[in-house]
């Protein structure tokens, strides 16, 4: 199996945030890409391209369309567990999991860092022998395909780099159905009488507020207070 070491820390770096330190690092990623030739040449001319784009944007225009991509709607979310957990409690113990996989392997998240995000899933597994790997990413293969459906839905040409991540995977980039997705800022507003508090679920002001009645059980006689 091919040697994917450069190419995953590469499309690592292409889904950062791609401020001036990331620019200046655009014709070396290209180059890192097709030296190394992990993907099929199709997928690296389209790589090139798109880093050419990038290279050409402006840079205060590259950035807001990165945020309002990536930051501003949970469908192309790069946070994965954000795509299976959501906001559920399910999403701590998964996070603790994925953090113990990389301390198992001698590696150490920054203070900024959280585990399920897509550029830090890229750095891990390039430090992985090729064949585990593209086991370790086809596992989430089907989050990834969801993104990228959400990335071509919208016509972002980063698209292209999770097509690139799944191949590395094992799996072929294949578009599925995606719902119309809610902005984050949107769904998280707070309602002015409950500051601090989510609106979802909640009965708008004037409505009728559901209540729910629980029978006490009356004490069993003789056993303690």
């Amino acid at each position: 199996m091919k040697n994917n070491r450069h190419t995953l820390r590469a499309l690592a770096l292409l889904l950062g945030y791609p401020d001036e330190k990331l620019r200046g690092l655009l014709p070396a990623l290209a180059d890192a890409i097709d030296s190394e030739a992990a993907l099929p040449q199709a997928r690296r001319i389209e790589l090139r391209a798109f880093i050419g784009e990038m290279e050409r944007a402006d840079p205060i225009e590259l950035e807001a369309r990165y945020v309002e991509l990536f930051d501003r709607g949970r469908a192309t979310s790069l946070h994965l567990f954000e795509h299976v957990h959501g906001d559920s409690r399910d999403r701590g113990p998964a996070m603790i999991d994925l953090t113990q996989t990389y301390e198992k392997a001698g590696l150490l998240l920054g203070p900024h860092e959280l585990p399920d995000h897509l550029c830090v899933v890229l750095e891990f597994a390039s430090t992985q022998p090729p064949a585990l790997a593209r086991a370790f990413l086809g596992e989430m293969a089907h989050i990834l395909n969801a993104i990228f459906s959400a990335l071509r839905k919208r016509e972002s040409r980063y698209a292209t780099v999770l097509a690139a991540v799944l191949e590395l995977a094992g799996h072929k980039a294949e578009a599925v159905p995606v719902a119309d997705d809610e902005p984050m800022d949107e769904s998280w507003a707070e309602p002015v009488v409950f500051d601090g508090c989510s609106t979802r679920g909640q009965a708008g002001p004037g409505q009728p507020q559901p209540i729910h009645i629980v029978r006490k059980t009356p004490p069993v006689e003789g056993a303690r207070a």
